[in-house]
């Protein structure tokens, strides 16, 4: 639009182009709101391609702010264009977060901690944490050789059952005499068990600083292999047994080196009051010792009834040829008052056969009011549940540890049901 002056006159609105060196000079004046054409003769100077922007922009039917606009949009859209393939450039070059740095390729073993650190060695940590604790205690009578070894209390125990508990009870060892172990009782579905249970282990004081006393907490299953949740191994070596020590160790994940394992074995017991039977049935036996070239064995299984520690009674299975797994199903019924059932030991023993030479034993245990661990455990519950078979697994123990308990073991008197 044009202004007004005093007269009446309408005076017409310059557009000034800007000025570019090089180019020749045009003077343009865009006429008021009738139309007409400023004079060359007052126009200003400037520089510009002559006509070639203006005729360009006349063939787009877009306002000039709709083309600003678009430009505009463009621009910002090759912008981010460009900034994700810079990115992914440099990202290749990259290593991922989660690829691990061999320490082959480190140069300087200066650099080593720079290292991340194994995802194994970091799953370990947790695995160990998860496990729980254990408290016990520890005296050592030096006037007598005497070690007693006090199992106080364990917390925070690793859940091995489906609901969420487990059923723990303790092992304790010297790896000195690897033969003679003890066992706590069983908590049922508790990861907070008090034991309050002690031991003792007679120890030349020579041989207390190459002694390594191992505790293993184990969960219980009656009809499985028993699962061990940790353990606490502790050289005597490295405490002081001065005075009495009472402590609290992380459980860790059990050592593999152990004892030569020598198979387990499934039966059931019943024993009827009323008539005096006693029901032996062996079902089966799994992962036995391998005694013939062949990496086989010929198993079979005895039962002995020992009555105030002399043999009474004695029947045995058939033999299961070229095998380490054998299964039996065999049941044995045999006559023992009531009145003698607290007297009465049952031996149940593993024997490889042989035709030309003499069968050797694989591995036994006994079960009765002398015994400890599971197999006590196996016996007390046949007595309280008189009339009914309960059939559980069992760990094969040497046989040589076997009768030697049998022959040191005094009586332990049980609660009877006559009914």
């Amino acid at each position: 639009m044009g202004s007004t002056c005093a007269m009446g006159e309408e005076i017409p609105t310059l557009l000034i182009l800007p000025v570019f060196p090089g180019h020749p000079r045009l003077a343009m004046a865009v006429a008021g709101r009738r139309g007409t054409t400023a004079s060359p003769h007052t126009s200003i100077t400037t520089t510009a391609w002559p006509g070639f922007l203006d005729s360009w922009l006349s063939w787009i039917p877009l306002p000039k702010w709709a083309l600003i606009t678009v430009a505009v949009a463009g621009a910002i859209l090759l912008l981010l264009f460009l900034i994700c393939i810079v990115k992914c450039c440099c990202s290749k070059k990259k290593p991922k977060k989660k690829e691990r740095i061999g320490l082959c390729a480190v140069s300087n073993s200066s650099t080593t901690n720079l290292v991340q650190p194994e995802m194994e060695d970091l799953e370990w940590e947790v695995e160990q944490k998860r496990r729980g604790k254990l408290q016990y205690s520890l005296e050592y009578n030096f006037r007598i050789q005497e070690l007693k070894v006090g199992v106080k209390q364990a917390v925070e125990l690793k859940a091995m059952d489906s609901g969420g508990t487990s059923d723990p009870y303790v092992i304790v060892y010297l790896t000195s005499d690897m033969r003679k172990r003890y066992e706590t009782k069983v908590y049922r579905k508790t990861l907070n068990p008090i034991f309050n249970e002690s031991f003792t282990f007679q120890v030349p004081q020579a041989e207390v600083s190459e002694s390594t006393l191992v505790m293993q907490v184990y969960d219980f299953n009656r009809f499985a292999k028993h699962d061990i949740i940790g353990e606490v191994r502790l050289p005597l070596a490295s405490v002081n047994l001065q005075h009495v020590i009472e402590q609290w160790s992380d459980l860790v994940v059990a050592s593999k080196v152990e004892e030569e394992h020598l198979g387990e074995i499934c039966f059931s017991l019943r024993y009827v009051p009323s008539t005096g039977k006693l029901t032996v049935l062996i079902l089966e036996a799994k992962q036995l010792k391998r005694m013939d070239s062949n990496g086989l064995s010929d198993p079979f299984v005895k039962v002995h009834l020992i009555l105030n520690r002399k043999k009474w009674k004695k029947k045995r299975t058939s033999v299961k040829k070229n095998t380490i797994n054998p299964y039996f199903n065999e049941v044995f019924v045999f006559e023992v008052p009531f009145s003698q059932i607290q007297n009465v030991d049952v031996v149940i023993s593993v024997w490889d056969h042989d035709k030309v030479t003499k069968n050797e034993p694989i591995g036994k245990l006994f079960l009765g009011c002398r015994a400890t661990g599971n197999q006590l455990r196996h016996w007390s519950d046949m007595l309280s549940n008189p009339r009914r078979p309960l059939a559980q697994w069992h760990i094969l123990q040497p046989p040589d540890v076997v009768d030697k308990a049998l022959g040191l073991k005094s009586h332990l008197k049980l609660p009877l049901h006559s009914r």
